[in-house]
């Protein structure tokens, strides 16, 4: 009996605790349940107690002090914790997270890339380009561009028409030219206001005006040159085209100008051709085609593909404005502009660049994808009249400008 009570000892003392309570309690005031009340206050042999189960409740105590204790340490470390709408709710603080790895990655957005070729070789002319490049404002823009030289200043819109390049640097009367032999051109963007070509003549030959053409050679650097503007010089001046004899000279218009196989050539860049012949001796003779009857036009444009404008539409638009955040720049800062085009191409660190530069820049197009339709219709209608192609087309197959708002 007593090794039982020392063995569970909690559940003895709560029971005599328990019999002492009722000892204590008062008689009850009914005289038949006080009868039969045994002697003492203890209830009759064989009656029913229940007991709770002291060990259940122990334990359940235990619990609720651990998960006290729990909830405490999880305050705390919620206090400790930076807090904001990613970490918390005003309702319900969660608890936080622990990195088991190191967080992804940010993948770049995708960056396209545009294959431009020039239509020549690297010239002042192209600085826009240049800079645009040199200073990541393409990059910055997410584009890719590569900058390709021709072997023949006639390809680019060949390659262009095929889809083998995404755009091609050009000149307004051969994108007329073309359009009108089916190709599927159209302006994008236009680098240089004026005309930048000239008929260029030896000093000591016999032509002064273009109507001292008539049985003379004349060489031209591509297409256009001959079709457009050599034709309308014959035209103008009523000269049959059996009366002048020409020859595709493309990049060798010095040679032959030097050499004498020619009496001059057309398409000639007016602002290097002459004072490259004037520095090996040969004096020539420059003639402005703006000045003989042509009309005004764009001297370097910008083209792109009709057929593949919509998928590339917001990538070229991105790259035009590239270029007119370059001759923004250009304007501003022309001697570090300068530069650093040499320092991206240093073949065009010479004397004849460096004097051609100030001509150039003038020129540059501050708003490049702004188009002047009347210009554009006024060059088709010149052209059309003269014979010179075989449709007359509306400026909107020719040229758009992809910062106009579309309806």
């Amino acid at each position: 009996m007593i090794s039982s009570l020392f063995q569970r000892p909690l559940r003895w003392c709560v029971l005599l605790s328990a019999a002492a309570l009722l000892s204590t309690q008062p008689a009850v005031a009914d005289p038949s349940t006080a009868a039969m009340e045994p002697r003492g206050g203890f209830p009759p042999l064989g009656t029913e107690v229940m007991v709770p189960d002291l060990e259940a409740l122990a334990d359940e105590a235990a619990r609720a002090a651990a998960e006290a204790a729990a909830w405490a340490e999880t305050r705390r470390q919620y206090r400790e914790a930076p807090s904001g709408p990613s970490v918390d709710t005003p309702s319900r603080p969660s608890v936080p997270a622990i990195a088991l790895r190191p967080a992804e990655p940010i993948e770049p957005p995708p960056v396209i890339s545009l294959r431009i070729m020039l239509d020549g070789y690297p010239s002042p002319r192209h600085a826009a380009l240049f800079i645009a490049k040199e200073r990541g404002l393409f990059a910055s823009r997410g584009l890719e561009v590569i900058l390709a030289t021709p072997a023949d200043p006639d390809v680019p819109s060949k390659l262009l028409a095929a889809s083998r390049i995404d755009l091609a640097v050009s000149r307004q009367p051969l994108l007329h030219l073309q359009v009108d032999r089916g190709l599927p051109l159209i302006r994008v963007a236009s680098l240089i206001t004026m005309p930048l070509s000239a008929l260029v003549v030896r000093e000591d030959g016999a032509i002064e005006a273009p109507a001292q053409l008539a049985g003379s050679r004349i060489g031209h650097a591509d297409i256009d040159s001959r079709d457009v503007l050599l034709a309308a010089l014959q035209h103008g001046a009523a000269i049959r085209d059996d009366e002048i004899e020409t020859e595709a000279l493309h990049f060798r218009l010095g040679d032959a100008l030097r050499e004498g196989r020619v009496d001059g050539v057309i398409g000639a860049m007016r602002h290097l051709l002459p004072r490259q012949l004037a520095d090996e001796g040969l004096a020539t003779r420059v003639m402005r085609i703006e000045e003989l009857g042509i009309p005004l036009h764009d001297g370097l444009v910008l083209l792109a593909n009709r057929d593949h404008l919509a998928p590339q539409r917001d990538a070229i638009r991105r790259l035009v404005a590239a270029i007119e955040e370059a001759t923004a720049w250009i304007a501003n800062h022309p001697e570090e502009a300068w530069t650093l085009i040499v320092s991206a191409e240093p073949a065009l660190d010479t004397a004849i660049n460096r004097e051609a530069w100030e001509m150039v820049r003038a020129r540059l197009n501050l708003s490049p994808a702004a188009l002047d339709q009347g210009r554009y219709r006024r060059f088709e209608d010149y052209l059309f009249e003269a014979g010179l192609i075989q449709e007359h087309h509306p400026v909107s197959r020719l040229a758009i400008d992809l910062g106009a708002p579309t309806r």
